[in-house]
């Protein structure tokens, strides 16, 4: 364990530290409305052990306090996770050769610990830099977890204190970066338009899932068109045109 820290610079260390201390806040928010809600405390402490996934937590305990199913809460979270499938390809070499640890590595995979894996090219320093993260994030996010559970069985009403904005803040901040892009702006409000009209017809956390009819907008030819950089674009015609 000293080799894996020592194998990384002080920038790093640093930014892994300021990473765990955000996320620290967003897990205390997690408890504490979670508990609130009505759920027993041992409810988003367990969670956090077993899923481990910030965005997929909030939004399957959300569905659920809203009065959603568990089917709707969970299809909802294994949807959010989706996006860890391209990290776990690209951070492969990251996780270990042996079954055991990639097991492990899997369970420690979220945003954060591929990011910084990403950054490296020496495959020690990835080694280094997702086992290093993926850790420190892990013991953190739970303690934070239990310690916002047991405040929000004392404080009661989190909305005095403004926690349950933690929710959509936090899902807004998962998909502002790949808002980028046109076609999927435009998915997402097509998604956004669809959930929310369906709303009222629809049992809670449904509408979450009827509004991914938005994706088939990102698979429409005219607006991959229209992403491409009009300087490509300008060299694709005239070597059409040649």
């Amino acid at each position: 364990m000293n080799s894996l820290w020592r194998t990384l610079d002080r920038a790093t260390l640093r930014d892994i530290g300021l990473v765990c201390v955000a996320d620290a806040i967003v897990g205390a928010s997690f408890g504490a409305i979670a508990v609130s809600g009505g759920l027993d405390a041992w409810v988003p402490v367990v969670m956090s052990l077993l899923v481990f996934a910030g965005g997929a937590q909030f939004a399957a305990i959300g569905i659920v306090l809203a009065g959603g199913s568990a089917i709707a809460a969970v299809a909802t979270g294994l949807l959010l996770n989706a996006r860890l499938l391209p990290y776990s390809v690209a951070v492969v070499d990251a996780l270990g050769s042996r079954w055991r640890t990639r097991l492990v590595g899997a369970q420690l995979l979220t945003d954060e610990s591929a990011a910084f894996a990403l950054q490296h090219t020496d495959p020690a320093r990835r080694r280094a830099a997702f086992w290093a993260c993926g850790l420190a994030l892990y013991v953190v996010w739970n303690i934070s977890v239990l310690l916002g559970a047991l405040a929000g069985s004392a404080v009661g009403d989190t909305e005095a204190l403004g926690l349950d904005t933690a929710f959509p803040v936090v899902l807004l901040a998962l998909v502002l970066p790949s808002l980028r892009e046109r076609r999927t702006r435009n998915a997402a409000l097509v998604g956004a338009a669809v959930a929310v009209a369906s709303t009222p017809f629809l049992p809670a956390g449904l509408p979450v899932l009827v509004g991914l009819v938005g994706l088939l907008l990102a698979r429409w030819p005219s607006l991959n068109n229209q992403d491409k950089p009009q300087g490509n674009q300008a060299e694709e015609d005239c070597e059409a045109q040649a």
